[in-house]
């Protein structure tokens, strides 16, 4: 299934969702530019490396010093090809607005880089050794996910099933994100109990962002927003 818009009233110009938007694209292009090695070097230093933090010799042998976890963040912005990128900021796009209209701008990019940080967190955790950079806003973008989910549950996704039955149709809100997380969960405990090998999707931080953002949206709501949901 594919969101193509939702139903929830925005009252506000979701100026910080385009600025996220906006940045996350005008990196990727960037990338797309720059000479191989200078791409690897950027990727390596600004991704999550996750046997950085776990095995720090092992890594500096390698030229990868110590940055106090600040690619837990900055992974956020990079993303490996059009498809990846195009999947997250549309997302972002559909859900992102409205939770910004009930946040605020500035308590919206809080959120969401609080959200994107320990959703990498988690991914580390449960991977900590692998080599291959993390990168992607999905984590972060899995939060929006979760505060959507609480602020309008009974809002429609209108969402449109190709392949099969081309078709669309309007899927309660709850109903297409309750699907969404349970996926994740299933292809994350898939990976760890069943296959026992790295997966090339950070399910984990999928699942950490969503559970980071169910349990700290209400912190970043406006005031009114907060009692509109009491």
């Amino acid at each position: 299934m594919i969101p193509i818009r939702d139903t929830a009233p925005c009252h506000n110009r979701p100026i910080m969702t385009w600025a996220i938007i906006a940045t996350c694209t005008v990196i990727f292009i960037v990338m797309e530019f720059l000479p191989d090695a200078l791409g690897y070097w950027v990727i390596n230093h600004f991704g999550m490396v996750a046997i950085r933090y776990s095995n720090p010799q092992w890594a500096h042998s390698y030229g990868l010093s110590s940055d106090y976890g600040f690619s837990f963040l900055s992974n956020l912005f990079f993303h490996n090809d059009w498809l990846h990128l195009l999947s997250n900021m549309w997302f972002l796009w559909i859900f992102g607005d409205n939770v910004e209209d009930r946040m605020g701008r500035f308590p919206f990019l809080i959120f969401y880089l609080l959200c994107g940080a320990l959703a990498t967190f988690l991914q580390w955790y449960f991977d900590p050794e692998i080599v291959i950079p993390v990168i992607g806003a999905s984590g972060a973008i899995a939060g929006v996910l979760a505060a959507y989910f609480c602020l309008y549950p009974l809002e429609s996704v209108i969402v449109w099933i190709p392949f099969i039955f081309p078709i669309v149709l309007p899927i309660p809100a709850i109903a297409f994100l309750g699907l969404w997380v349970m996926l994740q969960l299933h292809n994350a405990t898939e990976v760890v109990f069943f296959t026992h090998q790295s997966a090339s999707v950070a399910w984990w931080a999928h699942i950490g962002g969503f559970f980071a953002g169910f349990f700290s949206y209400r912190i970043f709501l406006k005031k009114k927003s907060i009692e509109q949901n009491l």
